[in-house]
Order: structure tokens, then C-alpha cells, then sequence
């Protein structure tokens, strides 16, 4: 059986894509993180609880995918 070329290529293109999408860092918006100050003057986002209120109130997730969020991104 022969792979061809493309094949691998697309593969491993697909691969770096995703290992991409999974950074532990986030980008917030003025206003969040205007929040995050308000909430946290010194902020954790290992913290789980302190992950998912900040998640909850600043970036108006809800409880079940702010959790998920928190301990995907390292917080326990």
C-alpha cells in the first residue's frame, strides 16, 4: 500500500491545526478584563472556582462550559 504525498501532507497539516486550537492561552476584550480586575484583583485562572466566576460574569458562559473551559485550560 503506498501513501501518497498529499495525503501525508493533509494529514499533518490537520494535526498542526488542531494542537494549534489548543492553547491554554485566551484573549480578553477590554472589557473583560476590566472584569476580571473588578472580580479578582490578582487573578488565578488555575483556580477552578475563581476560573468559572470569571467565565460566568465576564464572558457570560454558563456553568457546565465554563467549567469544561477552566479544566481545559489547566485549572483544578
Amino acid at each position: 500500500m503506498r501513501v501518497h504525498r498529499t495525503t501525508v501532507f493533509a494529514v499533518a497539516l490537520a494535526v498542526l491545526a488542531i494542537i494549534g486550537g489548543c492553547t491554554k492561552e485566551e484573549e480578553l476584550t477590554a472589557e473583560q478584563k476590566v472584569c476580571v480586575a473588578e472580580l479578582y484583583p490578582i487573578y488565578d485562572p488555575t483556580k477552578t472556582e475563581a476560573c468559572v466566576k470569571v467565565c460566568k460574569t465576564c464572558k457570560k458562559g454558563n456553568t457546565v462550559t465554563c467549567h469544561t473551559s477552566c479544566r481545559l485550560r489547566g485549572a483544578s
